[in-house]
Parts: C-alpha cells; structure tokens; sequence
C-alpha cells in the first residue's frame, strides 16, 4: 500500500504570491500598451498645479509690482504658467520650469479672465478673487481634469473623469 503525499499542489499562500505577482506584471504591460494619450489629463493636472503654486510662490516672494509678467498667471489654449514664460517660443521655453505645455492637451479658465495676478499673501487678485477652475482636456477626449484655485489662493486638484 502507498501513502500518498500532501505535497501535490500548490499550497493556498502560493497560489496567493501567484496571482498577486500575475497582477502586478499584468498592470505594467498594460501602461506600456495604454500611451501617453490615456494619462495626460492625470498627469498635466499635477504638472500644472506644482507650475500654478510656483508662479504664486514666486510673487509671494517678490517685492515688487504686480505688473511683473514672471509673476503673474496666464491661461491660454496651449501654456499655462508665467505670463513671460508663455510668450517665449522655441529652446527659450526648454529653460524654464514655469510652465507646462502640451500638444494633447488644450487648457480653459472659467471664474477669471488671463492673465491671473496674485498679491503678496497669495491670494488671486481682482475678478480671479472669487475663485477659479482650470480645465485641462485631452484632445482625444478621453480624458479631462480641473485645477482649481480657491479665494485664499489654495491651489487644488478638482474632478477628473
């Protein structure tokens, strides 16, 4: 007579480590395959708002008047940053770190008009005061997420769908 033996089979915890380490691959080949095309809205959302808090940082530490174009806030179509950062063309822009540019992307301000001027607290000045919402949208209308700009000029993340 033969015993049998137990250790036919895997045992619950590595069928466990299995799977778990199955997924993990499986979400990387996945992001490789997605593109750039299914994240951009994700991803310039926390570009533009580490760009945002920095022009605001940048005036916070300034002395000077709000006029300065470094330190004021442009939404347009394709930039968002400091003014004098959206209006350079070329390798000029590639020195900068005040601005975040995408060619799958389009950007909209709603609650203010371009460009958005901050004083020294901080804090959006004239119209921009009441507060403001930034859309960034992916081209390919797959994606799209909102900055938003309180009136104590907290800079946060907004809806993304």
């Amino acid at each position: 007579m033969k015993i049998r033996s137990s250790t036919l089979g895997f045992t619950l915890m590595e069928l466990i480590l299995v799977i778990v380490l199955l997924s993990i691959l499986s979400l990387y080949a996945a992001s490789r395959f997605m593109g750039k095309g299914s994240v951009s809205a994700f991803a310039l959302q926390e570009q533009a708002i580490s760009v945002i808090r920095q022009v605001q940082v940048n005036r916070m530490q300034s002395n000077t008047s709000t006029t300065d174009t470094n330190f004021q806030l442009q939404v347009s179509s394709s930039c968002i940053g400091s003014v004098t950062a959206c209006s350079l063309s070329g390798n000029a822009k590639d020195a900068r770190s005040d601005l975040v540019e995408d060619d799958s992307a389009t950007f909209s301000l709603t609650g203010a008009t371009s460009p958005i001027n901050f004083d020294l607290l901080g804090n959006p000045l004239n119209v921009a005061s009441g507060g403001v919402s930034i859309l960034i949208r992916d081209v390919n209308g797959q994606s799209q997420c909102r900055v938003l700009i309180n009136s104590q000029g907290y800079v946060s993340e907004g809806s993304c769908s």
